[in-house]
């Protein structure tokens, strides 16, 4: 199982707005070579971490499954983001398309590679806690032992992710 993370908070001159560009991503990933898309959890709508006057954030985890490896899934998901126009100018600056590799299976990256697998953030953010407990909450984090349910359960702020309809 290969866990895809997905957040944007600006939109496309294209395809409109975040709840649109992730759709939009969604189909791209299921696209790409060596990628075969699965189940896509719902949209959440998020504030921006760390907090800022930035737009609220939209939010989901897919499923993908593929061969690739995780570098060259990191990469394939780099390359989507450059499509949709990702600038990367600064760390948490508002973005059209955020793509993290959660989890590639229950592989873990040794210390200092990249990219680093599981994500090493990701039990601690509601914004991917949230849409993965709901898509996978019997995932267990191959580092940690713990559900991405029990996961979510644990953090001391869960209000800050609102599924959206």
């Amino acid at each position: 199982m290969i866990l895809i993370a997905l957040g944007s908070n600006l939109p496309h001159p294209t395809y409109g707005d975040s709840r649109a560009v992730l759709t939009a991503a969604v189909a791209r990933i299921g696209e790409t070579p060596g990628f075969v898309l699965g189940r896509r959890s719902s949209w959440y709508r998020t504030a921006p971490w760390p907090p800022s006057d930035q737009p609220d954030y939209v939010n989901g985890v897919v499923e993908i499954a593929g061969d690739l490896g995780p570098e060259a899934t990191m990469r394939a998901l780099h390359a989507i983001e450059d499509e949709f126009g990702r600038t990367r100018t600064q760390v948490n600056a508002a973005r059209i398309l955020d793509l993290d590799l959660l989890a590639y299976d229950d592989f873990v990256s040794p210390p200092g590679a990249w990219p680093q697998v599981p994500h090493p953030r990701l039990a601690e953010r509601v914004f991917v806690l949230a849409p993965l407990a709901e898509l996978a909450p019997a995932w267990r984090h191959p580092v940690l032992g713990r559900s991405a349910a029990a996961l979510l359960a644990a953090l001391d702020d869960k209000a800050g992710a609102e599924r959206l309809a």
